[in-house]
């Protein structure tokens, strides 16, 4: 085993490690190929070789594994492909907080958020995000499962994230703070919910009803799946795969015979905005709860802390969980 030189390595990074070489580094990860870097890059072959034998010499060890099916990244490689992307987002970073300066507001936010987040919720924890000293505070959404978000976080895409912590999701390098728990509804169409509601649930019937649920492998529909499993009958294969709340609500309201499981605040939403009706019926459920991911390393931004606090106000004030903490 080598001695491993940091302060050399520093040196060499700090005095010649430039942008060229970060975006060199991810194009080899993206393409697997030194010639197909060089098509893209217009330029030969043998330049892009000796680009990348300069970054390696400056890491003082090999970044890419060499093999008859491409090149694929080693350990120390994986680490330097990692930060790569974060200083590239940071970079343009940078430039969108310049233009956010320019056009006169106080920042621009990255918030990264799974599907079946309250989007009440969310609008108020937004209006109540108020930058000091003034300005306008300016904001992009990103919808992603929660380890797309988590990796988002980590490579600097987002500044902040909405998901679940579980042991499938990899929260290396990030800090999450539970807010709140998700109980599940049936919903339906307003007829078959009121035929539904006069009897007890016949799961082996409902397992024939047209199910809209979302995609497989994420926790709510592997949650629906163990329900019938834990009523003897099979999980119903869904007409319909989506996340998406107002597509929801319309294909069950057009729909006599469509269904859905989803949490409470997601069925009040749905309830207002598409006149779906929820099937009296209490659930057990062991979903992660709705947390907030940041970054660990290094100090956050005002802005995020602003918002990281209006949301929890906002998840406080939440009528769905201010009506579970009277039950207790």
């Amino acid at each position: 085993m080598t001695d491993f030189d940091s302060v050399d390595v520093v040196r060499k990074l700090t005095a010649r490690l430039k942008m060229r070489h970060l975006q060199l580094l991810l194009r080899i990860r993206q393409h697997g190929s030194l010639t197909r870097v060089a098509e893209e890059m217009s330029t030969s072959q043998p330049a892009v070789t000796n680009a990348l034998a300069e970054v390696e010499s400056m890491f003082g060890a090999p970044l890419f594994d060499r093999s008859a099916r491409g090149m694929s990244p080693t350990a120390l490689g994986e680490v330097a492909l990692a930060r790569a992307q974060a200083m590239i987002n940071d970079l343009g970073n940078l430039v969108r907080d310049m233009e956010t300066v320019a056009t006169g507001n106080a920042a621009h936010l990255h918030i990264g958020v799974i599907p079946f987040i309250s989007g009440q919720m969310l609008s108020t924890a937004v209006q109540h995000t108020l930058p000091e000293g003034g300005g306008r505070l300016t904001l992009t959404i990103h919808e992603g499962t929660s380890d797309q978000l988590m990796q988002q976080l980590r490579d600097h895409t987002l500044d902040i994230a909405v998901g679940r912590p579980s042991t499938a999701v990899n929260i290396d390098q990030l800090e999450f703070e539970a807010l709140y728990d998700q109980q599940p509804r049936l919903v339906a169409g307003r007829r078959l919910a009121a035929q539904l509601g006069r009897r007890r649930l016949n799961w082996r019937q409902l397992a024939r009803l047209d199910w809209i649920l979302g995609a497989p492998g994420t926790p709510i529909r592997e949650q629906v799946s163990d329900i019938f499993l834990k009523a003897g009958v099979a999980p119903p294969a869904p007409i319909i795969e989506s996340y998406a709340t107002k597509l929801m609500g319309e294909l069950i309201v057009s729909n006599d015979q469509a269904v859905s499981i989803v949490p409470a605040d997601i069925a009040d939403e749905l309830v207002r905005i598409a006149g779906v009706a929820i099937v009296p019926y209490s659930f057990d459920w062991t979903l992660p709860p709705i947390a907030l991911f940041t970054r660990r390393q290094g100090p956050q931004p005002e802005a995020v802390r602003m918002f990281a606090r209006a949301l929890r106000v906002a998840c406080k004030q939440a009528p769905h969980i201010k009506e579970r903490e009277a039950q207790y």
